[in-house]
């Protein structure tokens, strides 16, 4: 092995040409990883979407949702799923278990089948089932923008059309989700009472429609020897030609044109679109799975700006709204300047120690070292993110340990007037047991938390990839890379300058202190042990008594926010539309000169953070801020009275978005039963419970009452007296008033639908509507008040069901200040257990951000104790003792008090990502007390007392281990205070690691001697059985 290494060290060339490869392939790598802010994952979920023109809530629930929820219940790892049924459209979100991407190909392959097979039983009108699968990608857009017209006509709509197909074919381009944008269509509006006394029913019309209005392939024709093709052409895109088609069943003397208007339009809308007041259609482009944000937003730019240059041409103008670079480019911002900080800090702490030269030396091992990761990186398909920058970060101060601890030892025996390879090679006899048990430590805390589920572990599972591949390298860094370059550059000690005396008297001045200190303390180890007892207990202390704040998600906020508007069930669109426009001028009156970057509102469609709500009765604001400019938070709350006062909606909300990974509101209670008024009453109690507990604000719910409905049935005996088929008379119910789509022609890539429908304004009344006549068999006229009975009743407007049962979810945001997620759903949880007995039928489901909780809870313990057990396995290994490791970890403790203390001084919350750099410090934090120990026992080995090889261990140890500590400090402190820009998510992850290692460095000095002398005389005695 020292052969090895002599030749490996001793080959300058080869170390060089090493050193500068990886160098390159490295720096190419990193400017060619794709940019984006955070890392992509695939949730797991499924979107199913089916639509039904004209259908109840009730009737979707029973003849879509119901059996497709049927289907989905034979599919094996599901974790939940949520449905809604709404008038028209039926949308089921599947939510599979964290299960291997093969698993859920495999699963999502069943589901379509299970779906697939259960359309069957779907009515004729329905459309065919759509599948979306939502990752990190898809679910938010990586830029919104709208197109602006100045009329809500065919050329706003047939521009939209165009700037989608042009932008969906490009690669880094997913979908492009439009809003605001009516299908084209033909439709043939009659007069009900005109047909009537004519003698004909609408259906005579739809009929007439679709007997003319077809194509069709005759076959081939032998002509003289050559073939024709036989066609027979029916379809045209013109209107006018369907005007000419005469009314089937009569002589031909009545067209089509002389009893119905037929006119080229648009299809009714469900949603409407304006910006700065203006018709406009909203646009979200969605990025393709690893595409580069910043590449992609930068092709939208300058596709507006070519667009717009159009825009006397085509009469409409494109705005950027918002988009992904904002939010991308400071996160990427704030890592990289960190790092950069964080790496001038690691080289000062190195120089101040090792000198100009060494300290050089040292740093210049970090390039090599990310170099090759980011090279590596690259060859398993990762993307440049936030979570990529914060395992360099984590890793950045690590990077020199096992590098200073070599460099020291050789610089230790460079200063006694050992020769150059002398010194490397006794260096590494020395270190690299211990060097090699440190970072194997590490990695064994940092890589079991690659197993921790859900999405919040998808979305940190690539920073302790990161730290491991880094830590790893610098092991072939400490080991060769440096030694070689120590070699190389001639490193000596015999002129020693002014720094040089300086830094000699340093660390002379830190042995002599630190071993008095200890002395001292080895006299009375009852009082330093109680001492550290003592601050562990007041660390749990402070943490059970609610000191430290809770706020479990916090992430760091997108720079845009949305208004929520909903008003009565029922309510027209346009009005909804009002109604929002006139938010939209009280916001625009509470933001500050360029404090926006865009306003668009909408109707029709409430975006949210899982799945958009839709109705007339739904209206939406978003407000697209400028980078720099006060907090969103701030922004909020200072319009929210002003807003809460505009006259008209019946509630109106904020929704804040943040970065990191996504979860459910704070509060998110599913309220679960069969009886849907049942269902309103208890959702009205968790409401009232909820605006009567402290912290918790903007309250909703997903359940709305519909509008007034006209629940007709057939009269049996009426219908079979008429002679006219049930069949019919349905048919002719669904014309009146809704229309129907006898037929359907292409023009210009897009479909164009013929809807035959009553002209509009002729049923003022459900009166008006059951007075219509149609004919028998025998050519007399019956009205439809004579055909059915007809029931006036209120509708559902929206049917919502959790884990296949009617629910209402109650939802709310918290304030952090005062309360938390566990804390506010706890107080829930106990004010309902008193009302339970009056809703015996209804039970509450408070999954959701609670639920994600838990489980990390639950995982992160696990995984923490399992990566306790391997640091174990591998000190034991490396010790060949059962209770030297166990003296190791006692740092972890002592490390968990730091952190404790850290929070509480800095005011940063207790959150997942803090607990998940808890669990990072206990491999970081052993690392001390490793070459502490390993000292120890060769000095024990080659025949000092117990005593002598503590303190002299201590005395040899303790300067590699200041300035170890040091540059870890020195590389996440940054971070950690926020010198290059602050992270709600990243900030306590260094925050933890910094206090903690910093307060458990101190007591491990300390600590771990005086175990190891107390717990040290049968080894003493084993070893030297003389003293």
């Amino acid at each position: 092995m020292i052969g090895i290494a002599r030749l490996l060290i001793g080959n300058k060339v080869l170390t060089n040409l090493t050193f500068i490869l990886v160098l390159a392939m490295g720096v190419l790598a990193y400017w060619s990883l794709p940019r984006q802010q955070d890392p992509t994952i695939n949730f797991n979920w499924i979107v199913i979407t089916v639509a039904w023109p004209g259908s109840a809530a009730l009737d979707v629930e029973s003849r879509i949702t119901d059996p497709i929820e049927e289907a989905i219940q034979r599919v094996d790892n599901l974790d939940f799923v949520s449905s809604y049924s709404r008038e028209g459209l039926a949308s089921i979100l599947v939510r599979f278990e964290d299960i291997p991407e093969n698993v859920f190909e495999r699963r999502l392959g069943d589901l379509r089948r299970e779906v697939n097979a259960a359309e069957g039983s779907f009515p004729e009108e329905a459309g065919d089932p759509i599948f979306i699968e939502i990752t990190s990608s898809n679910a938010f857009p990586a830029a919104t923008m709208v197109l602006v017209g100045s009329g809500d006509d065919d050329s706003l709509r047939e521009q939209a059309v165009l700037i989608e197909k042009e932008l969906e074919r490009r690669e880094l381009i997913d979908r492009i989700d439009s809003q605001g944008m009516a299908d084209p269509e033909i439709r043939i509006e009659f007069d009900a009472t005109r047909l009537a006394a004519l003698g004909l029913a609408p259906s005579d019309i739809a009929r007439t429609v679709q007997t003319y209005f077809r194509d069709l392939a005759a076959g081939e024709l032998d002509v003289a020897g050559s073939n024709w093709l036989v066609r027979l052409k029916g379809k045209s895109t013109d209107a006018f030609d369907l005007n000419r088609f005469p009314i089937l069943g009569l002589d031909g003397s009545l067209r089509i044109g002389d009893v119905a208007r037929v006119t080229r339009t648009q299809a009714e809308r469900s949603e409407l679109v304006r910006y700065r007041g203006s018709p406009a259609v909203l646009l979200a482009v969605m990025k393709a799975e690893g595409a580069n944000t910043l590449e992609l937003v930068d092709e939208v730019k300058a596709y507006i700006s070519t667009r717009n240059e159009l825009e006397s041409v085509t009469g409409t103008r494109l705005v950027l709204i918002d988009d992904q670079t904002i939010p991308t480019r400071k996160a990427l911002t704030i890592m990289q300047n960190n790092a950069l900080i964080g790496l001038i800090l690691v080289l000062i702490v190195a120089w101040i120690f090792l000198g100009i030269k060494i300290a050089a030396l040292t740093a210049i091992g970090i390039p090599f070292i990310l170099a090759g990761t980011f090279w590596i990186l690259q060859g398993i398909d990762q993307t440049l993110n936030v979570t990529v920058l914060l395992g360099v970060v984590i890793a950045l101060g690590m990077l020199v340990d096992d590098a200073v601890v070599v460099v020291e030892a050789i610089y230790y025996r460079l200063e006694r007037g050992f020769a150059g390879i002398d010194a490397v090679i006794d260096a590494l006899s020395e270190t690299a047991a211990p060097v090699t048990a440190a970072v194997l430590t590490t990695v064994a805390a940092f890589l079991p938390l690659m197993l921790l589920p859900g999405i919040l572990g998808k979305f940190m599972m690539v920073i302790p990839l990161v730290v491991s591949i880094a830590l790893l390298i610098s092991l072939i860094e400490a080991f060769w890379m440096l030694p070689s370059h120590v070699l190389g550059s001639g490193v000596t000690m015999d002129r020693k300058g002014r720094m040089q005396r300086f830094r000699t008297r340093l660390n002379r001045s830190i042995r002599h202190i630190y071993v008095h200190l200890l002395i001292r303390a080895m006299r009375r180890p009852i009082v330093t042990l109680a001492i550290s007892g003592i601050a562990f207990s007041g660390a749990v202390g402070l943490l059970t008594s609610g000191k430290i704040r809770a706020d479990f998600f916090a992430s760091d906020p997108i720079r845009v926010f949305y208004v929520n508007i909903e008003t009565e069930s029922g309510t027209q669109l346009e009005r909804t539309l009002d109604l929002a426009l006139a938010v939209e001028q009280v916001v625009r009156s509470n933001l500050r000169t360029n404090e926006a970057r865009g306003i668009v509102t909408y109707a029709g469609q409430q975006f949210t953070e899982t799945e958009p709500l839709r109705g007339s009765h739904r209206g939406q604001v978003l407000v697209g801020l400028n980078p720099n400019g006060r907090e969103v938070s701030e922004i909020v709350d200072s319009m929210r009275e002003a807003v809460l006062q505009v006259p008209g909606p019946s509630n109106v909300t904020f929704l804040e978005l943040a970065g990191g990974p996504p979860s459910a509101k704070p509060i998110s209670i599913k309220v679960r039963g069969s009886e849907f008024a049942e269902l309103r009453s208890a959702a009205n109690k968790v409401r009232s419970i909820l605006g009567q507990t402290p912290g918790i604000k903007d309250i909703v719910d997903d359940a709305q009452d519909g509008r007034l409905a006209l629940q007709l049935k057939l009269e049996p005996d009426q219908v079979a007296r008429s002679g006219i088929s049930p069949e019919i008379i349905a048919r002719n119910i669904r014309i009146l008033v809704d229309g129907e789509i006898v037929q359907s022609v292409q023009d210009q890539g897009e479909t164009v639908d013929i809807r035959v429908v009553a002209a509009d304004g002729q049923f003022s009344s459900p009166s008006k509507l059951l007075a219509v006549q149609l004919p028998t068999l025998s050519g007399e006229m019956i009205s439809l008040s004579e055909l059915v009975d007809a029931e006036r009743s209120p509708a559902l407007a929206t049917i919502r069901h959790y884990n296949f049962r009617r629910t209402i979810t109650v939802e709310a945001d918290i304030n952090s200040e005062l309360t938390d997620t566990l804390s506010a759903n706890q107080a829930v949880m106990e004010a309902w257990a008193q009302f339970q007995s009056s809703y015996p039928n209804v039970n509450l489901d408070f999954s959701g951000e609670l639920d994600d909780i838990q489980e990390s809870l639950d995982s992160i313990g696990i995984l923490f104790l399992f990566g306790i057990g391997v640091m174990y396995l591998i000190l034991g290994t490396q010790f060949r003792s059962y209770g030297q490791p166990l003296l190791i970890l006692v740092t972890v403790p002592l490390a968990f008090t730091g952190v404790v203390l850290g929070l509480s001084v800095t005011g940063n919350p207790l959150s997942l990502y803090t607990l998940y750099g808890v669990v990072a410090l206990s491999g970081i934090a052993v690392n001390s007390a490793i070459v502490l120990i390993s000292a120890a026992n060769d000095r024990l080995t080659s025949g000092m007392s117990l005593k002598h090889a503590t303190l002299y261990a201590g005395r040899r140890r303790v300067v590699p281990i200041v300035i170890t500590v040091l540059t870890t400090i020195a590389g996440l402190f940054s971070l950690a205070a926020g010198l290059g820009g602050s992270s709600l998510i990243w900030g306590p992850v260094a925050t933890a690691i910094v206090w903690g290692l910093g307060f458990s460095s101190i007591l491990t000095l300390f600590v771990v001697p005086i175990l190891y002398y107390l717990t040290g005389k049968n080894r003493e005695r084993r070893l030297n059985p003389e003293a």
